[in-house]
């Protein structure tokens, strides 16, 4: 008998990715380290946890769903109870396996839910979906012994024996938590999409018929991977009753649901780190625009439809096109007609912020005080030459977009056609 070794090269540009991806996890609350920085970072780590999560489904699966918060919210809700029973001494564990309590909750309710929901595929699908996130958030108002009522269920993270000095006061040691985590679930989803079910969900999605010519249940498959996508969905709700150290109706509604499919799609479905990108643009737009401008939500809108019109596949696919010019030198003849149009673009977004901002101060407070501070400039928003400023500047910016759309679309056809043509010698 003879043994056979066979030699399999390292996979040097995944570790290398993962290796990155750790890095950034540890120094970025080093480089923003301030109370306010901290707190935004956590929050995108436990968005991300819950991209990921909801992407399992309608990225891999093809499964639109409308109320993946069920899994993370009841997860939540399960984590700050665990967290009051350790406060009183009835639950003996540790503040950091808090998350996998929420992890196992959203798990279950995923094996109770799910194995309804995923009976159908589909618009089917998407409209049961959506049923249970009202049911659910309906339940929520019906039993405040366990939901809280309006006001929710409170608790404190600073409890138990301090480990190392680590007692989760501090908000570093509540992010190192949330990147503990975020980088463990990140690693577990990504290794499920190269098991043979994370291919089948991949065939389900785009064949179902031929998967199940071939032998396989789809109901099953879409059933298992649910229930592994609540799971991580109840981590992040975990996380998130950790951080907040609150929890409350909104976790389990629609709004939230509704929120987590529009971040993912603008960071891309179609890519394993798309939700990344789209939770870090999600706080950054319902957070911290939020802090500056009453219209956000108007931008939110408006950065959403844009996003659908000229990259459905979302800002990675954006990322991952021109990564693909530079591989095959052919950025240098692209770059010289997208500068013009992305410096336009500019001009433009700069006189529609500035129309949209004096529109609201003028509609809300113009009776308080008409003039407004953008830019580092002032403006008043009653007055004729602000307007002017605004609308020209705005014209300019249409204009010059208009004026080089077609040569660029021209140099990106001609440009991206080479490089298919170039793709098929290859594999010839």
């Amino acid at each position: 008998m003879t043994t056979t070794l066979k030699y399999k090269p390292l996979n040097l540009g995944r570790w290398l990715t993962w290796s990155s991806f750790a890095l950034i996890l540890v120094v970025a609350p080093l480089i923003f380290h301030e109370g306010a920085a901290l707190s935004l970072l956590s929050q995108m780590g436990t968005l991300m946890i819950f991209g990921l999560s909801f992407n399992m489904l309608l990225g891999q699966g093809g499964m639109l769903s409308f109320g993946h918060a069920v899994y993370s919210g009841l997860g939540a809700f399960f984590a700050v109870h665990a967290m009051n029973m350790i406060a009183e001494g009835s639950l003996p564990i540790p503040v950091s396996m808090i998350p996998l309590v929420g992890g196992i909750a959203g798990m279950g309710f995923g094996i109770l839910f799910g194995y309804v929901t995923t009976k159908k595929s589909g618009t089917t699908f998407s409209m049961i979906t959506l049923g249970m996130v009202e049911l659910v958030f309906a339940c929520s108002l019906m039993f405040p012994k366990f939901f809280g009522g309006e006001g929710g269920i409170s608790t404190n993270r600073v409890i138990g024996q301090a480990f190392m000095g680590i007692t989760y006061g501090p908000q570093i040691q509540v992010y190192y938590l949330i990147a503990f985590w975020l980088f463990v679930s990140a690693v577990a989803m990504f290794a499920f999409t190269q098991t043979p079910l994370g291919r089948m969900i991949n065939a389900v999605r785009d064949n179902p018929e031929r998967a199940e010519f071939v032998g396989y249940d789809t109901q099953w498959v879409r059933y298992l991977t649910l229930i592994l996508s609540a799971f991580f969905a109840g981590i992040s709700g975990g996380l998130s009753a950790i951080n907040f150290e609150i929890v409350t109706a909104e976790n389990v509604s629609a709004i939230r649901s509704g929120a987590v499919l529009l971040f993912t799609f603008i960071g891309g479905i179609g890519f394993f780190f798309g939700p990344l990108i789209g939770a870090i643009l999600g706080v950054f737009l319902t957070v911290m625009l939020s802090d500056f401008t009453k219209a956000w939500q108007l931008y939110l809108g408006v950065f959403f439809i844009l996003i659908v019109m000229y990259a459905p596949g979302g800002i990675a696919s954006i990322l991952m096109m021109n990564l693909r010019l530079v591989k095959f030198s052919k950025f240098g003849r692209v770059w010289p007609v997208l500068w013009k149009l992305l410096v336009s673009s500019l001009i433009g977004i700069v006189g529609l912020v500035l129309a949209i901002e004096m529109l609201y101060q003028l509609s809300l407070e113009s009776t308080q005080n008409p003039v407004i501070s953008i830019f580092g400039m002032t403006f008043n928003s009653v007055g004729g030459g602000s307007w002017a400023i605004a609308l020209l500047t705005l014209a300019t910016g249409v204009a010059g977009f208009v004026l080089f759309k077609a040569p660029f679309q021209k140099v990106w056809g001609e440009v991206n056609t080479e490089i298919e043509e170039a793709m098929r010698r290859a594999q010839v």
